[in-house]
């Protein structure tokens, strides 16, 4: 006759956790835990990245028809712009700089996502259009 023996959880410690987390993600920086500026710290070296940009977005005008989606990634190095509303429609998304200056622009079809890079650090205004109407506009803050 078989007997179940019941396994023993077992867990790592948070230490040991956070390493293998930054292990898993390719963290270089051994002191991934407490980042390069200490506990309280935000930047971190990642492969291919030398700090991690803060991405923050404010909007200024929100449409209630279409519903529009500005946010970064979990590294904050991108934007995902995604847009849904009527089947088909299309949306584009225009960047400025502080001084007017186009900085990006993008389109995307309704139920899209798409991914903006190489953002530049400093502050941005948006505008979100569709059928020649602006639906949303706001702010961009990449530190």
């Amino acid at each position: 006759m078989a007997q179940t023996v019941p396994l023993k959880k077992t867990f790592p410690s948070p230490g040991a956790l956070l390493t293998i987390i930054g292990l898993a993600l390719g963290v270089q920086n051994p002191a991934f835990a407490t980042g390069a500026h200490g506990a309280a710290g935000r930047h971190f070296s990642y492969p291919g990245y030398d700090t991690i940009h803060s991405i923050q977005v404010s909007k200024a005008q929100t449409s209630k028809k279409h519903k529009i989606k500005l946010y970064p990634d979990a590294r904050q190095q991108v934007l995902f712009f995604s847009a849904s509303g009527e089947d088909g429609r299309v949306y584009q998304l225009f960047l400025f700089d502080m001084d007017g200056r186009l900085v990006s622009q993008t389109r995307i079809r309704s139920r899209e996502t798409t991914v903006l890079t190489n953002i530049s650090e400093g502050n941005f205004l948006f505008e979100v259009f569709t059928d020649d109407e602006r639906i949303e506009n706001g702010q961009l803050t990449v530190r």
